[in-house]
């Protein structure tokens, strides 16, 4: 009888739970087709945008790279491609010599013609475009610089092609942004699938193309933009192997192995090595940038000359030293299979900091990921021997170094340790040495991190006093204009004018074009509630008053703009 009434009692519990199941069931159904009827052809539709461009950067990374190979075949007549420096070693001095020369005055006259500045545009400007442009980055440089990276890679300069292929591809996905007047964050995917497209063509890794669109350029991880992203990333591998088929770049010996527990305290300490290697490759690029500076202003020569000198001065390293010519995978291929001696290794890494140092000062364009690639595996192969030599019976084969110093090097230097583990395995195909790899690659990011700007192209952008490493709470604050927000002197609640003219006449006003980069220092030094706004005249005209900037106005105009990007990388 106790048994019935508790059976009873359990059933309408039992019933009660069911019916509430189905109704959440039937609820979550009713919801999902509303939002497929509502949203669901709008969002196909911008998927398919997304294909479209991942197409379109695919077959314009896969003709960049293509074009390149045909003009550097033309010009140094290699036979094969592949083995550039070697075929470079048996042709005259003199044209080692005049090739890059030739190419630094092409590049001087593109960039002449197509920027204001003489710069060469690059992932920093496209990383830029994304955080403070709405993904929009500058087309007619972009175009020109594209042009002269061309021209760079095909003439014997010591740079990537990563760099200016990201660029290109931003420049399309901008154009398209323009014509159906995207939002924000529309801008900026179509940025991130125009980037990951481009990025998996160039080096056939959809898998790290997609992350390096999120992880380097969109600098989040958010899920609204995965899926068109990996559309791109994925449309544009299938482009690239349509033409090279599914194969690696680079080809590890098989027979590589690791001791791992034992011999991972040489990769922590490789990835120390690699992490200041790093910063020495960037900071070599500063300090040329610089003195290429100073010395284009003391002898005040044209601004056209400035990369003829540059490839003047690389084709005197290369009657020498080859390897320095173009992306030098042939060297990395060396590297990789441990065909060079200890003190090739390491004068050959030494030689490539410099080249690649007088590429970027030259002004003459191209990317750091190639450079930083080779220069990762030399420093890795130099590690591995001398390692193997001291410690033969714990230690695996020298060629796992270069592996792991190939990623440790190229991760700190884009500040992007995830995906660039991720393209060092889908550029070789073994994933048997992960642990080896990401060891380093940690110990390298954690500490080059600390000795820039967190990467080569957020230092590049500090150095331009725009602030993204510190993250939105410093760079939001240059995207707020002033003039959107302040109160008109003729608004109801605006600022008394006689006080207004009082703090102008104690310099204390702020251009109406001005941008709360300027306006919040100028609150906690003053410690007045509102700053005028002005228009400033010409020489003895006096200044136009057009309202006043309230603190309070300002700070939520910045709290706006912080809560609209959390919301953003959070969707």
């Amino acid at each position: 009888m106790k048994a019935r009434e508790i059976g009873r009692g359990m059933a309408v519990p039992l019933k009660s739970f069911l019916t509430e199941q189905l109704a959440q069931l039937r609820g979550g159904s009713v919801a999902t087709w509303q939002l497929l009827r509502d949203r669901g052809p709008s969002q196909l539709q911008f998927w398919l945008i997304a294909l479209l461009i991942g197409i379109a950067a695919g077959f314009a990374a896969l003709l960049f790279r293509k074009g390149i190979e045909a003009l550097q075949a033309f010009l140094y007549g290699s036979p094969d491609i592949a083995h550039l420096h070697s075929w470079a070693e048996t042709l005259p001095w003199y044209w080692v010599l005049i090739i890059p020369v030739c190419g630094g005055l092409l590049v001087g006259a593109i960039l002449n013609w197509f920027t204001h500045d003489g710069r060469v545009r690059s992932v920093a400007d496209v990383i830029e475009g994304a955080a403070l442009w709405d993904g929009r980055v500058e087309r007619r440089a972009g175009i020109g610089s594209a042009l002269a990276s061309f021209i760079t890679l095909s003439t014997g300069g010591s740079s990537g092609r990563e760099g200016p292929v990201v660029h290109l591809a931003g420049v399309m996905a901008s154009w398209v942004s323009a014509r159906i007047n995207a939002d924000g964050i529309t801008g900026r995917d179509l940025l991130g699938c125009a980037v990951a497209a481009a990025v998996s063509a160039s080096f056939n890794a959809p898998i790290a193309g997609a992350l390096f669109a999120l992880e380097v350029v969109l600098r989040h991880f958010a899920v609204h933009a995965f899926a068109p992203i990996v559309i791109a990333a994925v449309s544009g591998t299938v482009i690239n192997r349509l033409e090279y088929g599914d194969v690696t770049e680079f080809v590890v010996p098989a027979e590589g192995s690791l001791a791992f527990y034992v011999e991972l305290p040489a990769f922590l300490l490789l990835g120390v090595v690699c992490g200041l290697v790093a910063v020495v490759l960037m900071k070599a690029i500063f300090f040329a940038d610089d003195l290429g500076t100073h010395v284009h202003a003391r002898l005040r020569l044209p601004a056209i000359l400035r990369p003829a000198l540059a490839g003047l001065l690389l084709g005197m390293l290369a009657i020498w030293f080859p390897h320095i010519i173009g992306v030098g995978y042939e060297t990395v291929s060396l590297a990789l299979t441990g065909e060079l001696l200890l003190y090739q290794a390491m004068v050959f890494a030494v030689l490539k900091v410099i080249a690649v140092a007088i590429t970027m000062a030259g002004r003459m364009g191209g990317g750091v990921f190639s450079p930083a690639l080779m220069l990762g595996a030399l420093t890795g192969l130099a590690f591995g021997i001398i390692a193997t030599a001291v410690f033969p019976d714990v230690s695996g084969s020298e060629t796992i170094y270069a592996l792991a110093g190939m990623g440790a090097v190229a991760a700190a230097v884009l500040g992007a340790p995830i995906s660039t583990t991720l393209i060092v395995f889908e550029l070789t195909g073994d994933w048997q040495t992960g642990i080896a790899v990401m060891s380093a690659v940690s110990m390298s990011t954690a500490l080059s991190s600390r000795l820039v700007h967190r990467s080569f192209f957020l230092t590049l952008l500090e150095r331009r006093n725009i602030h993204l490493a510190a993250g939105p709470q410093a760079y939001l604050l240059a995207t707020v204009r002033v003039a959107g927000i302040m109160r008109d002197k003729d608004a109801t609640n605006a600022a008394s004018e006689d006080t207004c003219w009082e703090l102008i006449e104690q310099g204390v006003y702020v251009d109406g074009n001005a941008t709360l980069e300027t306006v919040m220092p100028m609150f906690e030094s003053s410690g007045t509630q509102f700053i005028p706004v002005v228009t400033l005249g010409g020489q003895g005209d006096p200044p136009e008053l057009w309202g006043a900037l309230f603190h309070v106005d300002a700070l939520k105009a910045f709290n706006r703009a912080l809560a609209e990007t959390a919301a953003e990388e959070h969707s």
